[in-house]
């Protein structure tokens, strides 16, 4: 479909799955969004051919995070589940997922990102978590970034909201490379390191080097998941921050 929000295709005598948000400048990782991916991994994992997954996107930015409406009471908690389900789907991948990432990674886009195995960042790429600025936080995230950079890493981005440069998320350890071109780093690295690997035994390779942490991961996310539907979404401040945002205005918080 020409409106579809993401491009698949196979490169590389089809080891290669490339994945690419096309829904610039913003790439929000919406219910459309998010179904696209999934039906797209759904699609192409049980391929024995295949080696890898690239996951880019159009634009100059690769996405400016979740969309805040599907975060209001009345979507959160199915857009969570789509979420987390694509996460989980991501971390079981049978074959290593690759990012390149290119300007603006932020909320939803970061949690997606984390779900690959190697992050390759642009110059001028910035990550970030900024949901707690909107009195509410990143389920996802809180999973993911203490298995990636350590917990007091995780704690400084998931705590203040701030985003961080490129060099610094490499110095953190959540980027793999940075680069001016990160789609052709991430290329040369499949080019270099899988292309003539054997895609069956890479596929127990990356089961057991995922094994322990998907299960921590999967077993926190639920307890995260549960934390954030039924607990801080009955608060004041949450949903003021949410609807605040969607208004344009300024929240006032009750700190309650």
């Amino acid at each position: 479909m020409t409106d579809s929000p993401l491009k698949a295709w196979l490169e590389r005598d089809g080891r290669l799955l490339r994945l690419s948000l096309a829904r610039p400048k913003a790439n929000l990782i919406d219910a459309a969004m998010i179904s696209a991916l999934d039906s797209a991994l759904s699609e192409h994992l049980a391929d024995p051919a295949l080696a890898c997954i690239l996951l880019d996107a159009q634009g100059p930015h690769f996405s400016f995070g979740a969309s805040v409406e599907e975060h209001l009471p009345e979507q959160c908690a199915a857009m969570l589940a789509s979420l987390h389900g694509l996460i989980i789907k991501m971390l079981e991948s049978p074959v290593p997922i690759l990012a390149a990432v290119k300007g603006q990674c932020l909320g939803g886009g970061l949690e997606v990102v984390c779900g690959a195995s190697q992050i390759f960042a642009s110059d001028d790429a910035k990550f970030g978590q900024p949901e707690i600025k909107l009195a509410v936080f990143a389920p996802a995230a809180s999973c993911l970034l203490p298995e990636r950079i350590g917990q007091a890493n995780a704690e400084d981005l998931l705590f203040s909201g701030r985003s961080i440069s490129a060099e610094e998320a490499f110095r953190m350890g959540l980027v793999q490379g940075v680069d001016q071109d990160p789609e052709a780093a991430a290329l040369n690295w499949f080019d270099q390191n899988l292309t003539h690997l054997s895609s069956s035994s890479l596929r127990f390779a990356v089961r057991a080097a995922r094994l322990q942490s998907i299960e921590r991961i999967r077993e926190k996310l639920a307890r995260v998941e549960s934390l954030y539907i039924d607990e801080l979404m009955s608060t004041h401040d949450a949903l003021e921050g949410l609807t605040a945002f969607v208004e344009k205005r300024r929240a006032s918080w009750k700190n309650n």
